[in-house]
Protein backbone atom coordinates (compact mmCIF):
# COMPACT_ATOMS: atom_id res chain seq x y z
CA UNK A 1 0.00 0.00 0.00
CA UNK A 2 1.41 3.55 -0.70
CA UNK A 3 0.80 6.85 1.26
CA UNK A 4 0.90 10.19 -0.79
CA UNK A 5 1.32 13.69 1.90
CA UNK A 6 -0.91 16.43 0.96
CA UNK A 7 0.18 20.26 1.98
CA UNK A 8 -1.56 21.54 5.11
CA UNK A 9 -4.12 23.97 4.47
CA UNK A 10 -8.15 25.12 5.20
CA UNK A 11 -10.16 21.92 5.32
CA UNK A 12 -11.77 24.23 2.16
CA UNK A 13 -8.63 22.40 0.63
CA UNK A 14 -9.88 19.05 0.31
CA UNK A 15 -13.15 19.47 1.44
CA UNK A 16 -14.10 21.21 -2.07
CA UNK A 17 -15.95 24.79 -3.00
CA UNK A 18 -18.91 24.08 -1.24
CA UNK A 19 -17.67 24.18 1.70
CA UNK A 20 -15.39 27.00 1.43
CA UNK A 21 -19.08 29.37 0.17
CA UNK A 22 -20.68 27.78 2.82
CA UNK A 23 -18.17 29.03 5.53
CA UNK A 24 -18.10 32.21 4.13
CA UNK A 25 -21.43 32.68 3.71
CA UNK A 26 -21.59 32.00 7.50
CA UNK A 27 -18.75 34.54 8.40
CA UNK A 28 -20.96 37.55 6.39
CA UNK A 29 -23.80 35.98 8.62
CA UNK A 30 -21.61 36.47 12.30
CA UNK A 31 -20.97 40.17 11.23
CA UNK A 32 -24.59 40.59 10.29
CA UNK A 33 -25.77 39.68 13.24
CA UNK A 34 -23.09 41.93 15.08
CA UNK A 35 -24.35 44.44 13.22
CA UNK A 36 -28.39 44.20 13.90
CA UNK A 37 -27.09 43.46 17.71
CA UNK A 38 -25.62 47.19 17.34
CA UNK A 39 -29.13 48.20 15.24
CA UNK A 40 -31.00 46.72 18.04
CA UNK A 41 -29.09 48.29 21.04
CA UNK A 42 -29.28 51.41 19.60
CA UNK A 43 -32.98 51.20 19.29
CA UNK A 44 -33.07 50.39 22.88
CA UNK A 45 -31.17 53.06 23.84
CA UNK A 46 -33.54 55.48 21.56
CA UNK A 47 -36.37 53.96 23.42
CA UNK A 48 -34.79 54.19 26.68
CA UNK A 49 -33.42 58.15 25.88
CA UNK A 50 -37.34 58.80 24.73
CA UNK A 51 -38.59 57.59 28.10
CA UNK A 52 -36.07 60.15 29.64
CA UNK A 53 -36.76 62.62 27.66
CA UNK A 54 -38.04 64.84 30.44
CA UNK A 55 -35.12 64.17 32.86
CA UNK A 56 -32.54 65.16 30.23
CA UNK A 57 -34.58 68.27 29.07
CA UNK A 58 -34.62 68.90 33.11
CA UNK A 59 -30.84 68.25 33.20
CA UNK A 60 -30.22 70.65 29.95
CA UNK A 61 -32.36 73.32 31.82
CA UNK A 62 -30.38 73.33 34.95
CA UNK A 63 -27.21 73.79 33.08
CA UNK A 64 -26.16 70.56 31.34
CA UNK A 65 -23.83 70.66 28.69
CA UNK A 66 -25.37 67.84 26.08
CA UNK A 67 -21.68 66.68 25.72
CA UNK A 68 -22.08 65.32 29.32
CA UNK A 69 -25.34 63.67 28.97
CA UNK A 70 -24.02 61.85 25.59
CA UNK A 71 -20.67 60.72 27.67
CA UNK A 72 -23.35 59.20 29.87
CA UNK A 73 -25.32 57.39 27.29
CA UNK A 74 -22.11 56.58 25.60
CA UNK A 75 -20.86 54.77 28.73
CA UNK A 76 -23.99 52.87 29.25
CA UNK A 77 -23.77 51.59 26.27
CA UNK A 78 -19.97 50.89 26.37
CA UNK A 79 -20.18 49.06 29.74
CA UNK A 80 -23.42 46.79 28.20
CA UNK A 81 -20.99 45.65 25.37
CA UNK A 82 -18.21 45.08 26.97
CA UNK A 83 -20.20 42.83 29.52
CA UNK A 84 -22.12 41.32 26.75
CA UNK A 85 -18.64 40.77 25.11
CA UNK A 86 -17.24 39.54 28.28
CA UNK A 87 -20.07 36.59 28.49
CA UNK A 88 -19.68 35.96 24.75
CA UNK A 89 -15.85 35.52 25.17
CA UNK A 90 -16.04 33.04 28.19
CA UNK A 91 -18.72 31.01 26.07
CA UNK A 92 -16.22 30.66 23.24
CA UNK A 93 -13.49 30.16 25.06
CA UNK A 94 -15.59 26.92 26.38
CA UNK A 95 -16.73 26.19 23.00
CA UNK A 96 -13.53 26.11 21.68
CA UNK A 97 -11.94 23.39 24.81
CA UNK A 98 -15.21 21.22 23.57
CA UNK A 99 -14.06 21.54 20.20
CA UNK A 100 -10.34 20.69 20.49
CA UNK A 101 -11.56 17.29 22.19
CA UNK A 102 -14.01 16.76 19.74
CA UNK A 103 -13.73 13.42 17.33
CA UNK A 104 -17.34 14.05 14.80
CA UNK A 105 -15.98 11.00 12.58
CA UNK A 106 -15.61 7.86 13.87
CA UNK A 107 -13.49 6.97 10.69
CA UNK A 108 -11.02 9.73 10.89
CA UNK A 109 -9.96 9.91 14.75
CA UNK A 110 -8.13 13.47 13.86
CA UNK A 111 -7.77 15.83 17.16
CA UNK A 112 -7.15 19.57 16.32
CA UNK A 113 -6.65 21.85 19.26
CA UNK A 114 -8.72 24.89 18.91
CA UNK A 115 -7.40 27.42 22.10
CA UNK A 116 -8.07 31.55 22.17
CA UNK A 117 -4.89 33.39 22.30
CA UNK A 118 -3.99 37.05 22.33
CA UNK A 119 -5.33 38.04 18.84
CA UNK A 120 -8.70 36.17 19.57
CA UNK A 121 -8.76 38.45 23.01
CA UNK A 122 -7.87 41.75 21.14
CA UNK A 123 -10.18 41.38 18.45
CA UNK A 124 -13.20 40.31 21.19
CA UNK A 125 -12.30 43.54 22.79
CA UNK A 126 -12.00 45.67 19.69
CA UNK A 127 -15.26 44.34 18.82
CA UNK A 128 -17.24 44.67 22.03
CA UNK A 129 -15.98 48.54 22.07
CA UNK A 130 -17.10 48.95 18.44
CA UNK A 131 -20.58 47.68 19.01
CA UNK A 132 -20.76 50.11 22.65
CA UNK A 133 -19.95 53.14 20.23
CA UNK A 134 -22.47 51.84 17.54
CA UNK A 135 -24.97 51.48 19.73
CA UNK A 136 -24.45 54.71 21.23
CA UNK A 137 -24.40 56.87 18.43
CA UNK A 138 -27.73 56.22 17.82
CA UNK A 139 -29.71 58.58 20.34
CA UNK A 140 -26.91 61.20 19.89
CA UNK A 141 -29.25 63.15 17.05
CA UNK A 142 -32.42 62.60 19.27
CA UNK A 143 -30.12 64.15 22.46
CA UNK A 144 -28.83 67.21 20.65
CA UNK A 145 -31.91 68.38 19.01
CA UNK A 146 -33.88 68.39 22.46
CA UNK A 147 -35.64 71.48 23.58
CA UNK A 148 -36.16 71.88 27.02
CA UNK A 149 -38.59 74.17 27.41
CA UNK A 150 -40.85 72.08 24.78
CA UNK A 151 -40.48 68.49 26.68
CA UNK A 152 -41.13 70.37 30.54
CA UNK A 153 -44.22 72.09 29.12
CA UNK A 154 -45.31 68.70 26.62
CA UNK A 155 -43.25 65.85 28.20
CA UNK A 156 -42.66 64.90 25.03
CA UNK A 157 -39.16 64.87 22.72
CA UNK A 158 -40.69 66.46 19.50
CA UNK A 159 -43.19 65.81 16.80
CA UNK A 160 -43.83 61.86 15.56
CA UNK A 161 -41.75 61.36 12.52
CA UNK A 162 -43.40 59.72 9.53
CA UNK A 163 -40.49 59.69 7.02
CA UNK A 164 -38.51 56.19 6.80
CA UNK A 165 -35.06 56.63 9.59
CA UNK A 166 -31.91 55.22 8.86
CA UNK A 167 -33.09 53.13 12.39
CA UNK A 168 -36.04 51.91 10.33
CA UNK A 169 -33.74 50.54 7.15
CA UNK A 170 -31.22 48.64 9.93
CA UNK A 171 -34.86 46.97 11.20
CA UNK A 172 -35.68 45.78 8.20
CA UNK A 173 -32.45 44.67 7.53
CA UNK A 174 -32.20 42.50 10.79
CA UNK A 175 -35.56 41.47 10.26
CA UNK A 176 -34.66 40.48 6.47
CA UNK A 177 -31.48 38.86 8.63
CA UNK A 178 -33.72 36.63 10.61
CA UNK A 179 -35.77 35.52 7.87
CA UNK A 180 -32.76 34.51 5.42
CA UNK A 181 -31.72 32.18 8.97
CA UNK A 182 -34.78 31.19 9.57
CA UNK A 183 -35.39 30.00 5.36
CA UNK A 184 -31.56 28.05 5.69
CA UNK A 185 -32.35 26.32 9.00
CA UNK A 186 -35.67 25.21 7.89
CA UNK A 187 -34.04 23.78 4.65
CA UNK A 188 -31.35 22.25 6.22
CA UNK A 189 -33.89 20.66 8.75
CA UNK A 190 -36.05 19.46 6.04
CA UNK A 191 -33.22 18.21 3.76
CA UNK A 192 -31.74 16.39 6.71
CA UNK A 193 -34.56 14.46 7.97
CA UNK A 194 -34.82 13.55 3.79
CA UNK A 195 -31.76 12.38 3.52
CA UNK A 196 -32.00 9.83 6.51
CA UNK A 197 -35.18 7.89 5.13
CA UNK A 198 -33.74 8.33 1.30
CA UNK A 199 -32.49 5.81 -1.03
CA UNK A 200 -28.49 5.75 -1.55
CA UNK A 201 -28.30 2.60 -3.85
CA UNK A 202 -27.50 0.43 -0.46
CA UNK A 203 -29.72 -0.38 2.39
CA UNK A 204 -26.74 0.63 5.83
CA UNK A 205 -29.54 -0.85 8.65
CA UNK A 206 -28.49 -4.46 9.45
CA UNK A 207 -25.39 -4.30 8.03
CA UNK A 208 -21.65 -4.27 9.43
CA UNK A 209 -18.61 -3.82 7.61
CA UNK A 210 -15.30 -5.61 8.33
CA UNK A 211 -12.39 -3.10 6.31
CA UNK A 212 -8.98 -4.64 5.76
CA UNK A 213 -6.07 -4.68 3.62
CA UNK A 214 -4.94 -7.92 2.76
CA UNK A 215 -1.27 -5.82 1.29
CA UNK A 216 -0.63 -5.35 4.76
CA UNK A 217 -0.73 -8.60 5.61
CA UNK A 218 1.24 -10.19 2.89
CA UNK A 219 -0.87 -11.05 0.37
CA UNK A 220 -0.70 -10.68 -3.05
CA UNK A 221 -1.57 -11.86 -6.79
CA UNK A 222 -4.39 -14.90 -6.45
CA UNK A 223 -3.54 -14.82 -3.51
CA UNK A 224 -5.79 -12.01 -2.92
CA UNK A 225 -8.86 -13.25 -4.20
CA UNK A 226 -8.05 -16.53 -2.34
CA UNK A 227 -8.29 -15.09 0.80
CA UNK A 228 -11.20 -12.82 0.03
CA UNK A 229 -12.97 -15.81 -1.22
CA UNK A 230 -11.76 -17.56 2.37
CA UNK A 231 -13.04 -14.84 4.02
CA UNK A 232 -16.49 -14.35 2.71
CA UNK A 233 -17.22 -18.49 3.06
CA UNK A 234 -16.04 -18.45 7.13
CA UNK A 235 -18.30 -15.14 7.65
CA UNK A 236 -20.93 -16.80 5.62
CA UNK A 237 -21.47 -20.00 7.86
CA UNK A 238 -22.33 -17.21 11.52
CA UNK A 239 -25.57 -17.85 13.02
CA UNK A 240 -27.66 -14.73 11.88
CA UNK A 241 -25.77 -14.07 8.41
CA UNK A 242 -27.86 -13.96 5.09
CA UNK A 243 -25.34 -12.66 2.82
CA UNK A 244 -21.57 -11.57 2.89
CA UNK A 245 -20.23 -9.44 -0.08
CA UNK A 246 -17.09 -8.02 -0.89
CA UNK A 247 -16.47 -4.60 -2.25
CA UNK A 248 -13.47 -2.76 -2.77
CA UNK A 249 -14.12 0.71 -1.70
CA UNK A 250 -17.41 1.49 0.15
CA UNK A 251 -19.83 4.27 -1.24
CA UNK A 252 -19.44 7.97 0.29
CA UNK A 253 -15.88 6.29 1.57
CA UNK A 254 -13.96 8.97 0.38
CA UNK A 255 -15.87 8.56 -3.26
CA UNK A 256 -14.11 6.15 -5.72
CA UNK A 257 -12.12 5.47 -8.33
CA UNK A 258 -12.86 6.57 -11.77
CA UNK A 259 -11.90 6.03 -14.88
CA UNK A 260 -12.61 6.69 -18.61
CA UNK A 261 -14.64 4.56 -20.64
CA UNK A 262 -15.05 4.30 -24.83
CA UNK A 263 -17.89 3.52 -26.73
CA UNK A 264 -17.30 0.59 -28.63
CA UNK A 265 -16.54 1.60 -32.05
CA UNK A 266 -14.06 4.40 -30.77
CA UNK A 267 -10.79 3.34 -32.22
CA UNK A 268 -8.81 6.50 -30.65
CA UNK A 269 -8.56 5.81 -27.00
CA UNK A 270 -7.25 9.23 -25.82
CA UNK A 271 -8.82 10.39 -22.84
CA UNK A 272 -10.44 13.31 -25.31
CA UNK A 273 -12.28 10.90 -26.97
CA UNK A 274 -13.85 9.35 -23.81
CA UNK A 275 -17.54 8.82 -23.64
CA UNK A 276 -17.97 9.57 -19.50
CA UNK A 277 -15.80 8.83 -16.76
CA UNK A 278 -17.00 6.45 -14.14
CA UNK A 279 -16.79 5.42 -11.39
CA UNK A 280 -15.35 1.61 -10.62
CA UNK A 281 -16.19 -1.08 -7.96
CA UNK A 282 -14.71 -4.37 -7.86
CA UNK A 283 -17.31 -6.63 -6.09
CA UNK A 284 -17.71 -10.44 -5.44
CA UNK A 285 -20.73 -11.88 -6.72
CA UNK A 286 -23.22 -11.47 -3.41
CA UNK A 287 -22.40 -7.81 -3.15
CA UNK A 288 -25.71 -6.85 -4.31
CA UNK A 289 -27.37 -8.87 -2.01
CA UNK A 290 -25.40 -7.91 0.93
CA UNK A 291 -25.86 -3.92 0.50
CA UNK A 292 -29.10 -4.46 -0.62
CA UNK A 293 -28.84 -2.66 -4.54
CA UNK A 294 -31.66 -3.56 -6.51
CA UNK A 295 -31.12 -5.57 -9.93
CA UNK A 296 -33.27 -3.91 -12.30
CA UNK A 297 -32.01 -5.98 -15.54
CA UNK A 298 -30.00 -9.21 -16.60
CA UNK A 299 -28.21 -10.78 -13.60
CA UNK A 300 -25.16 -10.88 -11.39
CA UNK A 301 -22.26 -12.19 -11.23
CA UNK A 302 -20.81 -15.80 -10.07
CA UNK A 303 -17.96 -17.18 -8.86
CA UNK A 304 -17.21 -18.04 -12.74
CA UNK A 305 -16.62 -14.88 -13.85
CA UNK A 306 -12.88 -15.40 -13.56
CA UNK A 307 -9.63 -14.21 -15.23
CA UNK A 308 -10.56 -17.43 -17.26
CA UNK A 309 -13.97 -15.72 -19.11
CA UNK A 310 -14.85 -13.08 -21.36
CA UNK A 311 -14.80 -9.21 -18.64
CA UNK A 312 -18.23 -8.39 -17.98
CA UNK A 313 -19.72 -5.71 -15.76
CA UNK A 314 -23.13 -4.27 -14.42
CA UNK A 315 -23.68 -0.82 -15.01
CA UNK A 316 -26.20 1.24 -13.19
CA UNK A 317 -29.13 3.13 -15.07
CA UNK A 318 -27.42 6.43 -15.51
CA UNK A 319 -24.27 4.48 -17.06
CA UNK A 320 -26.62 2.95 -19.36
CA UNK A 321 -28.80 5.89 -20.42
CA UNK A 322 -25.42 8.09 -20.86
CA UNK A 323 -23.59 5.49 -22.94
CA UNK A 324 -25.62 3.06 -24.77
CA UNK A 325 -28.83 5.77 -24.35
CA UNK A 326 -31.60 4.05 -23.01
CA UNK A 327 -31.40 1.40 -20.46
CA UNK A 328 -32.81 -1.47 -22.67
CA UNK A 329 -29.97 -1.12 -25.22
CA UNK A 330 -27.16 -1.71 -22.40
CA UNK A 331 -28.05 -5.56 -21.63
CA UNK A 332 -25.39 -7.33 -23.99
CA UNK A 333 -23.63 -4.50 -25.54
CA UNK A 334 -20.04 -3.49 -24.87
CA UNK A 335 -17.68 -1.03 -24.15
CA UNK A 336 -13.91 -0.46 -24.39
CA UNK A 337 -11.88 0.50 -21.67
CA UNK A 338 -8.76 2.82 -21.45
CA UNK A 339 -6.39 -0.39 -22.30
CA UNK A 340 -8.31 -1.26 -25.31
CA UNK A 341 -10.07 -4.88 -23.62
CA UNK A 342 -14.14 -4.71 -25.03
CA UNK A 343 -16.45 -5.48 -21.78
CA UNK A 344 -19.87 -6.80 -21.95
CA UNK A 345 -22.64 -5.53 -19.78
CA UNK A 346 -24.27 -8.26 -18.57
CA UNK A 347 -26.81 -6.42 -15.26
CA UNK A 348 -28.13 -3.14 -14.95
CA UNK A 349 -28.59 -1.88 -10.92
CA UNK A 350 -30.78 1.27 -9.74
CA UNK A 351 -28.43 4.46 -9.24
CA UNK A 352 -26.98 5.70 -6.07
CA UNK A 353 -24.75 7.85 -4.34
CA UNK A 354 -20.95 7.28 -4.85
CA UNK A 355 -18.71 10.00 -4.11
CA UNK A 356 -21.02 12.84 -1.70
CA UNK A 357 -24.78 12.67 -0.97
CA UNK A 358 -25.42 15.94 -2.69
CA UNK A 359 -23.72 14.86 -5.95
CA UNK A 360 -25.90 14.26 -9.65
CA UNK A 361 -26.12 10.90 -10.98
CA UNK A 362 -23.46 9.29 -11.36
CA UNK A 363 -22.35 6.74 -13.72
CA UNK A 364 -21.12 3.93 -11.94
CA UNK A 365 -19.35 0.21 -13.14
CA UNK A 366 -19.08 -2.60 -11.17
CA UNK A 367 -16.53 -5.53 -12.47
CA UNK A 368 -16.11 -9.22 -10.69
CA UNK A 369 -13.01 -8.96 -8.28
CA UNK A 370 -11.55 -12.32 -9.28
CA UNK A 371 -11.35 -10.46 -13.20
CA UNK A 372 -10.09 -7.41 -11.41
CA UNK A 373 -8.38 -8.23 -7.85
CA UNK A 374 -7.97 -5.28 -5.37
CA UNK A 375 -6.27 -5.48 -1.85
CA UNK A 376 -8.67 -3.15 -0.68
CA UNK A 377 -11.68 -5.14 0.60
CA UNK A 378 -14.32 -4.13 2.76
CA UNK A 379 -17.08 -6.73 3.51
CA UNK A 380 -20.55 -6.45 3.94
CA UNK A 381 -22.18 -8.96 6.37
CA UNK A 382 -26.27 -8.40 6.09
CA UNK A 383 -27.67 -10.20 9.52
CA UNK A 384 -30.43 -10.43 11.23
CA UNK A 385 -29.25 -11.13 14.78
CA UNK A 386 -27.93 -8.74 17.31
CA UNK A 387 -25.30 -6.91 16.09
CA UNK A 388 -22.62 -7.14 19.30
CA UNK A 389 -22.80 -10.85 18.61
CA UNK A 390 -22.35 -10.86 15.14
CA UNK A 391 -19.43 -8.46 15.43
CA UNK A 392 -17.94 -10.64 18.33
CA UNK A 393 -18.20 -14.05 16.00
CA UNK A 394 -16.68 -12.24 13.13
CA UNK A 395 -14.21 -10.80 15.10
CA UNK A 396 -13.40 -14.73 16.15
CA UNK A 397 -14.17 -15.66 12.56
CA UNK A 398 -11.32 -14.03 10.94
CA UNK A 399 -8.61 -13.98 13.54
CA UNK A 400 -9.02 -17.99 12.82
CA UNK A 401 -8.38 -17.11 9.87
CA UNK A 402 -5.11 -15.15 10.19
CA UNK A 403 -3.95 -13.72 13.50
CA UNK A 404 -1.86 -11.08 11.88
CA UNK A 405 -4.54 -9.58 9.55
CA UNK A 406 -5.35 -5.85 10.48
CA UNK A 407 -9.24 -5.17 10.55
CA UNK A 408 -11.78 -3.07 11.97
CA UNK A 409 -15.65 -3.44 12.79
CA UNK A 410 -18.45 -1.56 12.56
CA UNK A 411 -21.63 -1.46 11.37
CA UNK A 412 -22.67 0.61 8.49
CA UNK A 413 -24.69 3.02 10.07
CA UNK A 414 -21.80 4.19 11.85
CA UNK A 415 -19.88 4.55 8.23
CA UNK A 416 -22.49 6.75 7.30
CA UNK A 417 -22.04 8.98 9.78
CA UNK A 418 -19.04 10.64 8.04
CA UNK A 419 -21.49 10.84 4.81
CA UNK A 420 -23.78 12.74 6.84
CA UNK A 421 -21.54 15.02 9.11
CA UNK A 422 -21.32 18.13 6.61
CA UNK A 423 -25.23 17.72 6.79
CA UNK A 424 -25.51 17.77 10.28
CA UNK A 425 -22.90 20.48 10.73
CA UNK A 426 -24.46 22.48 8.59
CA UNK A 427 -27.84 22.51 9.98
CA UNK A 428 -26.51 22.88 13.33
CA UNK A 429 -24.67 25.96 12.55
CA UNK A 430 -27.60 27.59 10.69
CA UNK A 431 -29.88 26.60 13.60
CA UNK A 432 -27.66 28.68 16.40
CA UNK A 433 -27.16 31.21 14.28
CA UNK A 434 -31.19 31.03 13.38
CA UNK A 435 -31.98 31.21 17.09
CA UNK A 436 -29.83 34.11 17.57
CA UNK A 437 -31.08 36.00 14.48
CA UNK A 438 -34.61 35.08 16.22
CA UNK A 439 -33.80 36.74 19.26
CA UNK A 440 -32.23 39.60 17.87
CA UNK A 441 -35.50 40.39 15.45
CA UNK A 442 -37.01 40.11 18.85
CA UNK A 443 -35.19 42.72 20.33
CA UNK A 444 -35.34 44.77 17.53
CA UNK A 445 -39.14 44.81 16.99
CA UNK A 446 -39.89 45.15 20.52
CA UNK A 447 -37.09 48.30 20.53
CA UNK A 448 -38.48 49.82 17.66
CA UNK A 449 -42.42 49.55 18.69
CA UNK A 450 -41.22 50.81 22.09
CA UNK A 451 -39.55 53.93 20.87
CA UNK A 452 -43.21 54.45 18.62
CA UNK A 453 -45.54 53.88 22.01
CA UNK A 454 -43.03 56.61 23.95
CA UNK A 455 -43.04 59.10 21.49
CA UNK A 456 -47.10 58.85 20.88
CA UNK A 457 -48.19 58.58 24.40
CA UNK A 458 -50.35 61.52 24.71
CA UNK A 459 -51.37 61.32 21.02
CA UNK A 460 -52.47 57.61 22.14
CA UNK A 461 -53.83 59.01 24.98
CA UNK A 462 -55.67 61.78 23.26
CA UNK A 463 -56.94 59.49 20.94
CA UNK A 464 -58.36 56.79 23.62
CA UNK A 465 -60.02 60.21 25.17
CA UNK A 466 -62.24 61.34 22.13
CA UNK A 467 -63.25 57.12 21.96
CA UNK A 468 -60.85 55.51 19.83
CA UNK A 469 -61.38 51.73 19.69
CA UNK A 470 -58.42 49.16 20.83
CA UNK A 471 -57.86 48.01 17.21
CA UNK A 472 -57.37 51.63 16.33
CA UNK A 473 -54.96 52.47 18.92
CA UNK A 474 -52.71 49.46 18.31
CA UNK A 475 -52.72 50.22 14.58
CA UNK A 476 -51.76 53.49 15.07
CA UNK A 477 -49.34 52.43 17.95
CA UNK A 478 -47.72 48.91 16.43
CA UNK A 479 -48.59 49.73 12.62
CA UNK A 480 -45.27 50.98 11.46
CA UNK A 481 -43.56 48.27 13.15
CA UNK A 482 -45.46 45.68 11.50
CA UNK A 483 -45.05 47.02 7.75
CA UNK A 484 -41.21 47.09 8.52
CA UNK A 485 -41.55 43.26 9.71
CA UNK A 486 -43.90 42.82 6.43
CA UNK A 487 -41.10 44.35 4.04
CA UNK A 488 -38.02 42.19 6.08
CA UNK A 489 -39.74 38.99 6.06
CA UNK A 490 -39.92 39.38 2.32
CA UNK A 491 -37.01 40.68 1.52
CA UNK A 492 -35.14 37.82 3.53
CA UNK A 493 -37.71 34.95 2.31
CA UNK A 494 -36.37 35.62 -0.98
CA UNK A 495 -32.82 36.17 -0.21
CA UNK A 496 -32.77 32.43 2.03
CA UNK A 497 -34.47 30.94 -1.01
CA UNK A 498 -31.30 32.05 -3.27
CA UNK A 499 -29.17 31.39 -0.33
CA UNK A 500 -30.41 27.93 -0.75
CA UNK A 501 -28.97 26.43 -3.73
CA UNK A 502 -25.57 27.06 -1.93
CA UNK A 503 -26.61 24.99 0.89
CA UNK A 504 -28.23 22.15 -1.46
CA UNK A 505 -24.44 21.39 -2.22
CA UNK A 506 -23.62 21.03 1.02
CA UNK A 507 -27.02 19.10 2.52
CA UNK A 508 -28.23 16.50 0.74
CA UNK A 509 -31.75 17.03 -0.83
CA UNK A 510 -31.97 20.84 0.78
CA UNK A 511 -34.70 22.13 -1.32
CA UNK A 512 -36.27 25.72 -0.52
CA UNK A 513 -39.63 24.90 -3.23
CA UNK A 514 -41.17 23.09 -0.06
CA UNK A 515 -44.50 24.55 1.27
CA UNK A 516 -43.88 22.98 4.60
CA UNK A 517 -40.56 25.81 4.30
CA UNK A 518 -42.48 28.38 3.44
CA UNK A 519 -45.38 28.09 5.56
CA UNK A 520 -42.68 27.25 8.43
CA UNK A 521 -41.01 30.77 7.19
CA UNK A 522 -44.38 32.71 7.22
CA UNK A 523 -45.61 31.14 10.59
CA UNK A 524 -41.93 31.69 12.32
CA UNK A 525 -41.84 35.18 11.70
CA UNK A 526 -45.36 36.04 12.48
CA UNK A 527 -45.13 34.54 16.00
CA UNK A 528 -41.39 36.39 16.47
CA UNK A 529 -43.58 40.03 15.51
CA UNK A 530 -46.31 39.00 18.11
CA UNK A 531 -43.84 37.80 20.40
CA UNK A 532 -42.22 41.60 20.21
CA UNK A 533 -45.08 43.59 20.00
CA UNK A 534 -46.81 42.09 22.93
CA UNK A 535 -45.21 44.02 25.73
CA UNK A 536 -45.47 47.47 24.37
CA UNK A 537 -48.99 46.74 22.61
CA UNK A 538 -49.65 45.96 26.66
CA UNK A 539 -48.49 49.18 27.34
CA UNK A 540 -50.19 51.49 24.82
CA UNK A 541 -54.04 49.88 25.71
CA UNK A 542 -53.12 50.80 29.50
CA UNK A 543 -52.60 54.85 29.09
CA UNK A 544 -54.80 56.35 31.35
CA UNK A 545 -56.12 59.25 29.06
CA UNK A 546 -57.28 61.20 32.12
CA UNK A 547 -53.61 60.89 33.79
CA UNK A 548 -51.67 61.99 30.09
CA UNK A 549 -53.75 65.05 29.85
CA UNK A 550 -53.06 66.76 33.64
CA UNK A 551 -49.66 66.65 32.61
CA UNK A 552 -49.84 69.04 30.23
Amino acid sequence: MTFSLARPGLAGDWLGRPLRAFLTGLMLLAGLILLAACANLGSLFAARAADRSREIALRLALGSSPARILRQLFTEAVLISMMGGAVGLWGSVASLRGLSVWQPLPTAPLQIPVNADANVYGVALLLSLASGFLSGVVPVRQVLHTDPYQVIKSGSTGTVVRRITVRDLLLVAQVAICAVLVTSSLVAVRGLVRSLHSNFGFEPRSAILVETALSMAGYSGDGVSAMQKRMIDALETIPGVQSVGSVDRLPLYYGANSTHIFTDDTSDLRPANAAAEVMVYRISPEYFDAARTTLLAGRTFTWHDDKNSPRVSVVNREFASKIFGSASNAIGNYYKAKDGSRIRVVGMVEDGKYASLAEDPQPAMFYPFLQMPSSETSLVVRSNGDPQQVAAAIKNTVQDLDAGLPFTIRTWSQELESALFPSRMATLSLGVLGVMGAMLSVTGIFGMAAYSVSKRLKELGIRMALGAQRKEVLQAALGRAFKLLAFGSVAGLLLGILASRVLASIVYQATSRDPLVLAGVVLAMALLGLLATWIPARRALSIDPAILLREE
